[in-house]
């Protein structure tokens, strides 16, 4: 069976296992048939990609020259738009010149448990903000995000959407974290911010805290 997590997400949790120092990898792309292999052979043509059936094979290289990290994750978006999924394994890694390479941004799990690490402890309610990176990711976001009752923020890439940790308004702490990972798992990348936070509310005979922003309760 094929995994169903996005081909972006699959290549950046292999990235991010990959030994300090490591030159190039050799990729092994499984599609779930011929045709869908010679489609995702054609999308992924700049990488000069070797096909055989409903199997393809990359070879990344961060050492210049060669099919760089940054364009595999162009070509697997490519992928995704038109519906195309696989199971993407590193076969091999060779080590290569001592430079260090630049990191994968942090996903948005990584920055939610980063930003709940800064909290207090009696932290109760938050409102948090999901900036994406791409506007291509606005109708597949708004998925992946839907438990959590997400609003655009305007006309920036940005959807917020409210957390309470025992009680009141707003997603619980493990479903909002989940949604996050849900867009980790789609390769969908962003920056995560706490816009307001409070600690150790009470609310009597309410729904939870009020904000007021730009003259509107949120």
């Amino acid at each position: 069976m094929l995994s169903l997590v996005a081909l972006v997400g699959q290549w950046w949790a292999i990235v991010r296992g990959l030994p300090e120092g490591w030159g190039e990898v050799r990729l092994r792309l499984t599609l779930q048939d011929e045709a869908q292999a010679a489609r995702a052979s054609a999308l992924l043509g700049p990488a000069n990609p070797a096909r055989h059936g409903k199997v393809i094979w990359l070879y990344v290289s961060r050492l210049g020259g060669g099919t760089g990290p940054e364009l595999v994750h162009r070509l697997l978006r490519q992928l995704y738009y038109e519906r195309i999924d696989g199971e993407l394994e590193l076969v091999d890694v060779t080590e290569g010149a001592a430079t260090p390479l630049e990191q994968p941004p942090p996903t948005l799990v990584e920055q939610w448990d980063a930003v709940l690490d800064e909290l207090p402890a009696d932290w109760s309610d938050l409102w948090a903000e999901v900036e994406l990176t791409s506007s291509d990711y606005l109708e597949r976001g708004a998925l992946m995000l839907a438990p959590v009752n997400p609003a655009r923020a305007g006309k920036r890439l940005a959807y917020r959407f409210r957390v309470a940790r025992l009680f009141g308004y707003g997603a619980s702490e493990e479903m909002a974290r989940r949604c996050l990972e849900r867009l980790d798992q789609e390769g969908i990348t962003g920056e995560l911010r706490i816009l307001h936070a409070l600690s150790d509310t009470k609310p009597v005979s309410t729904q939870g805290p009020v904000w007021y922003v730009g003259g509107k309760t949120v």
